[in-house]
């Protein structure tokens, strides 16, 4: 999948907003699952195809790449259909599967625009940020160890482990800044993509935590689901968003 994805971010155009538009879908379908299980008070089924998620998914990046043409209201307009339509296919729980939502669609249309108007170069910075982050958590969490990060959501962090993917990341933005005027400026807003990729991984175990699922889906074999997969891009790709639409 890794060699996938770095494939579809190499491409561009069409078949990095396909990609993308078809996780949104997938983790929109997986969240609704997840919900839905919870509030049965059962085990959610995964099994039931994904093809509606996926479909409505590519439709919005058609949307995406149509901005241009359409303007950004027809753009908000898809992805508030996006966030009504699982809202009304659950009986209770709507508000936090609309926040949940707005965060995983608003983050995905920023992952294509970022691609689409800054190009290969910045996409790859985001996602080796998160890596970075990711591997740099793990390895001083287990070495280092000491205190919890956030223990009642996310028991295996610590703040060894959270303080390292800071630094990684901020010393990975500075290696990609490097040549220009502003090195460490960009090792900074590096830092902050990687609280927010941890704040992704975070609000996600606290969804699963809420519904008492381990996995938010089985698609991907031995790994759990797609949201499992992306919540720290997400997060980041959120706060990339939103720095992109203030400056």
């Amino acid at each position: 999948m890794s060699l996938i994805g770095f494939a579809a971010i190499w491409l561009g155009g069409a078949v990095f907003g396909a990609m993308v538009a078809a996780l949104v879908g997938l983790v929109l379908w997986e969240m609704t699952r997840m919900l839905m299980a919870h509030i049965a008070g059962e085990e959610p089924d995964f099994n039931a195809g994904p093809a509606l998620p996926v479909a409505i998914g590519v439709s919005g990046a058609v949307v995406v790449f149509l901005v241009g043409y359409l303007g950004a209201l027809a753009l908000v307009l898809v992805q508030a259909s996006l966030v009504l339509a699982g809202m009304i296919s659950l009986p209770r729980d709507r508000v936090r599967f609309a926040l949940y939502a707005a965060w995983v669609i608003m983050a995905g249309t920023g992952l294509i625009v970022l691609r689409h108007q800054a190009g290969l170069l910045a996409t790859f910075w985001l996602v080796a940020i998160v890596i970075a982050t990711d591997v740099a958590g793990y390895f001083a969490g287990r070495i280092i160890g000491g205190p919890k990060f956030w223990p009642r959501i996310s028991p295996k962090k610590t703040w060894a482990g959270t303080i390292a993917g800071w630094i990684a990341a901020a010393i990975i933005g500075a290696a990609f800044a490097t040549g220009t005027a502003s090195p460490w400026f960009v090792g900074a807003i590096s830092a902050l993509l990687a609280f927010a990729s941890q704040m992704g991984d975070a609000a996600e175990s606290a969804l699963k935590r809420y519904t008492g699922i381990k996995d938010s889906s089985n698609l991907i074999p031995g790994h759990g689901g797609v949201f499992d997969r992306f919540d720290a891009l997400l997060g980041a790709a959120l706060v990339m968003t939103v720095i992109g639409i203030v400056a």
